[in-house]
Formats: structure tokens, C-alpha cells, sequence
């Protein structure tokens, strides 16, 4: 099954009549009269959520992908007929001036703390917003990250464009198909991974509300920053050195290949005598992975097979 695939170049969308639709966001009830027709989403998890529940032809743009990443084939085909509105963070000028009804975007994922983007600044504009379940952390309390972060998304987007259907037999079939791996694998005691985004003078990982958190205790392992009440955020090496991780995760996109992160590591005596590096045990998960999303599912099998070579 590769519900990704199989929804990129078309649209889904079974013709229902749709009931008005309130979703939770973060801290907010939202309340949908109409099917988004103006939609932009931001940022290349958040874009591929909406392509894989088929709701390209209800979107006039996308933005926050090429000012830092790149788009493999299966997104280059999702997107071809959709306009880069930004390459970075849109301002609100370039929603407004795309006629736009919906934003799809997070805290930190195209909305700022206090930026001139958030729900508030855009409402008056009739452009109401869904905030990604993981961000909301950056705006108040939450519970420690979970799969079911990105299976309610799913299931919110569904309910906001009438295709409440499609979005339950998404999530049914994740659930199913990580229910399957989880049985047929066999793990010893938890490993001790670090996540490694981005930085050299210091690390920017994961901690205890970021996504990778739940992929990393979903393929057996824990994250050793699982008690950093934060989502992504900056660390420092020292705490990492003496937490000894056994692998490192290495999230990839931007400029500095994965590669080159891992040469940083291995070349680096501060971090000789780090288990993962001694053993030379880095596994790669593209950001589109490990951030939440559509392909969540394939982060933790390509986890497990790196943790415990299955």
C-alpha cells in the first residue's frame, strides 16, 4: 500500500454533501461553513498531507519548500500544476493577494510566535487557519508527542474539505500497516539515539514533542532528548556526549548533505569515544520523514531496519 502515490496528479474527492465542519487547533475550535476552495499549505509534510487526501484542485499554491528544501519525484508530481507562492514564510500580503481561504501551517512550520502570519492577523481576510497538532506545543501545553499527532491532522483535514471518508481509511491503513511491522519485529533493550537536524557549534535536534520522538520509540529505540520539553530546539554537545547515544538520526535537507553531517561526527574528537560513533551507526531520514506527515509510517521501518538490521 502507498497511499502517497496513489494520490499525486489526482484528485479523490468523492461528491458529498457537506455538513458544516468544527475542528480543534491547538487552542482553538474552527469552524468551516463552506469546502476550502483557495487553500495554501506550507512546508513539504504539511503540502503532502493535502495531496495525499487528494485536495490538490481545492489549493491555489503551496509555500516554505525551496528557500530550504528539496521536492524528491513523488512531491514534483503532486505540485507540478500548484504555484511556489514563497519560497520561504509567506508574509500576509502574498496569502491575501492569492485570494486565499485556508492556510495549512504550524508554529515554526510558516507561522511565528507574534509574527505578522497567525490566525488572528489573518481572519479579518476571511482566510481561516489549521495549525499542525505537533507546533502547538510552541503556543501552550500538550501531551508528549505521538503517531496520533499526524493521524488527527489527517483526520481534521478531512472533516475541513468533506472527505472525512478518504482521511479514516488513511489512518486505518497507517494503523493497520504499523501494527504489522510492530509485531513482526524483534528488539532488545530500547538504543539510545540523537537526533541530528542542522548545526556544528550547536546541535538543533528533537526533543520530547517532536515527531521524531515517537518514530524513534515506534522502531525500538528512545530518543535521549525525550526529556527536552521542547519540539526542535538547540541543545548542547556536551549533554550529548554524555548521554553516549548508540545511533545517531540524521535528519536531511538544506544545504549540508547527510553525508557531511556525518563526516562532522565522525571526524570530530569530542566525539570519539560516543558509542554511535565508534560503531559508525547513523541511520538518514529525509525531513519529509521525520517530520509528521504521510510518510511516518516508512520513517519507522527505515528506523527499525537501521537499529536492528530488519
Amino acid at each position: 500500500m502507498n497511499p502517497v502515490s496513489l494520490a499525486f496528479g489526482l484528485s479523490l474527492i468523492a461528491t458529498s454533501t457537506f455538513a458544516q465542519a468544527t475542528v480543534t487547533s491547538c487552542d482553538r475550535e474552527v469552524n468551516f461553513d463552506t469546502v476550502p476552495k483557495a487553500a495554501v499549505s506550507n512546508d513539504v509534510n504539511l503540502t503532502e498531507m493535502m495531496l495525499v487526501l487528494g485536495l490538490a484542485d481545492k489549493m491555489v499554491g503551496y509555500t516554505g519548500i525551496s528557500g530550504w528544501k528539496t521536492l524528491d519525484e513523488e512531491m514534483r508530481a503532486g505540485v507540478e500544476a500548484l504555484p511556489e507562492l514563497s519560497a520561504k514564510y509567506p508574509s500576509k500580503e502574498v496569502l491575501v493577494g492569492a485570494d486565499a481561504d485556508f492556510f495549512f501551517a504550524g508554529w515554526n512550520y510558516g507561522m511565528k510566535v507574534g509574527g505578522e502570519v497567525t490566525p488572528e492577523t489573518l481572519a479579518p481576510f476571511g482566510i481561516n487557519v489549521y495549525e499542525l497538532t505537533e507546533s502547538c506545543i510552541h503556543i501552550g501545553e500538550k501531551p508528549k508527542v505521538s503517531m496520533d499527532d499526524m493521524y488527527t491532522d489527517i483526520l481534521n483535514l478531512g472533516k475541513i474539505f468533506g472527505v472525512e471518508a478518504k482521511a479514516q481509511e488513511l489512518v486505518a491503513g497507517y494503523k493497520a500497516e504499523l501494527t504489522a511491522f510492530s509485531a513482526s519485529l524483534t528488539t532488545g533493550d530500547p538504543l539510545r539515539v540523537f537526533v541530528y537536524d542542522s548545526g556544528e557549534d550547536t546541535p538543533f535536534t528533537a526533543g520530547r514533542y517532536a515527531m521524531p520522538t515517537a518514530l524513534i520509540e515506534a522502531a525500538g529505540g528512545r530518543n535521549i532528548m525525550d526529556d527536552f520539553e521542547k519540539s526542535w530546539a538547540t541543545v548542547t554537545w556536551e549533554e550529548v556526549v554524555e548521554r553516549n547515544p548508540e545511533v545517531v538520526v540524521i535528519v536531511n535537507y538544506g544545504n549540508v548533505t547527510a553525508e557531511e553531517k556525518r563526516a562532522f561526527m565522525m571526524n570530530n574528537p569530542a566525539f570519539a569515544d560516543m558509542d554511535a560513533v565508534k560503531n559508525d551507526r547513523f541511520v538518514v531520514l529525509e525531513y519529509v520523514e521525520a517530520t509528521p506527515g504521510p510518510r511516518n509510517i516508512k520513517a519507522v521501518q527505515k528506523l527499525a531496519t537501521g537499529f536492528w538490521g530488519q
